[in-house]
């Protein structure tokens, strides 16, 4: 079962997401950037906001999975977006949204550049693996 018990707002506007989250105690998990490559490093469809976030995301869960946790357990993400276009923000959210059954607090940042040609997507993430 999860640890994270995600909260919406009485006094913001209900944008159909959480605002905040709360985690029982126990361990804390926090990724670094969490980049849409292969196996072999190489970027995953260079410009592609859509594939690339899920692209982070499968490897996000991967490396979670690793741990011991899995999207489930996620209490903050962070999605940076390094393209110009507003559009670009809602592509890459509704890719967290469809792999989520529940959407962590989640933060869309358009940024100017990303670590590797083509690469337009990076995420990283707070998780709460479940205590063993």
């Amino acid at each position: 079962m999860s640890r994270v018990r995600l909260h919406g707002s009485t006094a913001l506007h209900d944008g159909g997401f959480p605002y905040s989250s709360t985690v029982s105690p126990g361990p804390l998990l926090f990724t670094a950037g969490i980049s849409p490559l292969d196996e072999n490093g190489v970027v995953i469809a260079p410009g592609d906001v859509l594939t690339q976030a899920r692209a982070c995301l499968g490897n996000l869960a991967a490396v979670l999975g690793e741990q011991g946790a899995a999207l489930s357990d996620v209490a903050k993400l962070t999605v940076y977006v390094a393209e110009h276009l507003q559009s670009d923000l809602y592509v890459a959210w509704e890719a967290v949204s469809a792999e989520f059954d529940a959407v962590p607090p989640t933060m869309m940042m358009g940024v100017s550049v990303l670590p590797y040609d083509g690469q337009v997507v990076e995420v990283d993430a707070v998780a709460a693996p479940p205590q063993l």
